[in-house]
C-alpha cells in the first residue's frame, strides 16, 4: 500500500524529520499510483501551502572524484550539528548505463552518527538525466527544505553537466583539491560559472595549496567574477575551515532572493520534465520551448513541479484538440 503522500508532506511541513525516509522512498517510486501520492506530497510543501518558500537552505556541492568532498561533509556535518542545525545531505552516486543500478556508496563514506535524528543522510542514484540530478532528488531537496535547516546535495562531480545542480541549489560549492590541474579543466568545462564559494581541501599541505587558491582566485577574476569567496580548509583533525566556511555559505544565503532564484527552479525543472517526457514533438504542440516557457511564467509562482508539468500537459492536449477540431 503506497503511503499517503499529503500525510508525509504534512509532517514534514510541521518539521517533522522523521518523515523524510519515508517521503524518499516515495518520490522515488516510478508506479503511477507513488507517482499521484508524490505530487500529493510536494503539494503539501510547495510555497502555495507554506506561504512562502520552504526555509531550508539546500547546499550543492560538486568537484571533480577524489577532491574529498565526502570528507569535507563529515566535517561540515559536524560544525552544523554543534550549532543545533538539522542536516539532510543527498549523495547522488552515477547510476550505470547498462543496468541503471548504482553503487550508492557515499553515505558510507560520511561520519555521522546513525541514532543522531537531526541528520538524514541519503545515498540516491542519478539516473538517466544528463545534467546528474534525477528528478526524484530535485523534488526531495525541495521536500526537505522544509523540515530540515540544510539540505545538502553531494554531486557526483565529473563534468560540464554537473553544473545543473546550480538550478536546485541555493549556494554551490565546487570542491577542488591541491595542485590538480583542476582550474585549467574548470576553464574548459565552464565549471567556473558556477560556485558561489570555492572550496580548496588539504589546506594543511602549505605552499602547493595557497598556489591553488591563488590560481583560482585569478581564474575568477579573469571570468570578470569578483563575488565568489575562495576559502582553504583542512577537514582532517585537527580540521581548520570549516567555520569560515560555515559562514560563508551563510551569507551567500542572506544575500540571496531565494524565491525568485527557486521560482526560475521550478520552471525550469518544469520545462524540462515536460521535453524528456513528450520530446521535441510536444514542445512543438505547445509552440516551441519559447512559447512553453511563456506559458509557465503565467502560471501561479506557488506551484510545484508536477502542477506546472501538469498544466504544460494540458495546454499541448488542447492545442492538439484544437488542431483535430481544424483538420
Amino acid at each position: 500500500m503506497s503511503d499517503d503522500g499529503a500525510a508525509l508532506g504534512t509532517r514534514l511541513r510541521e518539521r517533522d524529520t522523521s518523515a523524510a525516509p519515508a517521503a524518499l522512498n516515495l518520490l522515488e517510486s516510478t508506479t503511477a499510483a507513488d507517482r499521484r501520492q508524490a505530487a500529493a506530497l510536494l503539494h503539501e510543501v510547495s510555497p502555495a501551502v507554506l506561504g512562502g518558500e520552504a526555509p531550508g537552505h539546500v547546499v550543492g556541492v560538486t568537484g571533480p572524484p577524489g577532491a574529498g568532498k565526502s570528507t569535507l561533509l563529515s566535517a561540515l556535518l559536524h560544525e552544523w550539528r554543534a550549532h543545533g542545525r538539522s542536516v539532510a545531505m543527498l549523495a547522488v552516486d552515477p547510476s550505470s548505463k547498462r543496468s541503471g543500478g548504482s553503487l550508492l556508496g557515499d553515505r558510507a563514506r560520511i561520519d555521522f552518527d546513525p541514532a543522531d535524528r537531526g541528520v538524514l543522510i541519503r545515498s540516491t542514484a542519478a539516473g538517466e538525466r544528463l545534467g546528474g540530478l534525477a528528478w526524484a532528488t530535485r523534488a526531495a531537496a525541495h521536500a526537505l527544505a522544509a523540515a530540515f535547516d540544510i539540505v545538502v546535495i553531494e554531486t557526483v562531480g565529473v563534468g560540464q553537466a554537473e553544473t545543473e545542480v546550480a538550478d536546485v541549489a541555493d549556494t554551490v560549492a565546487v570542491v577542488v583539491q591541491p595542485g590538480g590541474g583542476d582550474v585549467l579543466q574548470f576553464l574548459k568545462s565552464g565549471i567556473m560559472e558556477t560556485p558561489d564559494v570555492l572550496v580548496v581541501t588539504k589546506s594543511d599541505l602549505g605552499q602547493i595549496a595557497m598556489r591553488t587558491r591563488r590560481d583560482l582566485s585569478a581564474a575568477l577574476r579573469s571570468l570578470g567574477s569578483r563575488s565568489t569567496q575562495v576559502l582553504g580548509v583542512c577537514a582532517l583533525a585537527p580540521a581548520s575551515g570549516i567555520a569560515e566556511l560555515v559562514q560563508a555559505l551563510d551569507e551567500h544565503r542572506a544575500d540571496l532572493d531565494v524565491a525568485q532564484s527557486r521560482l526560475g527552479s521550478r520552471r525550469a525543472g518544469a520545462l524540462s520534465n515536460f521535453a524528456v517526457e513528450y520530446g521535441e514533438h510536444g514542445l512543438r504542440r505547445l509552440g516551441g520551448r519559447v512559447a512553453a516557457e511563456r506559458l509557465l511564467l503565467s502560471q501561479d509562482p506557488g506551484l510545484e513541479v508536477p502542477a506546472l508539468v501538469a498544466a504544460l500537459e494540458r495546454a499541448a492536449g488542447e492545442t492538439a484538440e484544437a488542431s483535430n477540431v481544424g483538420a
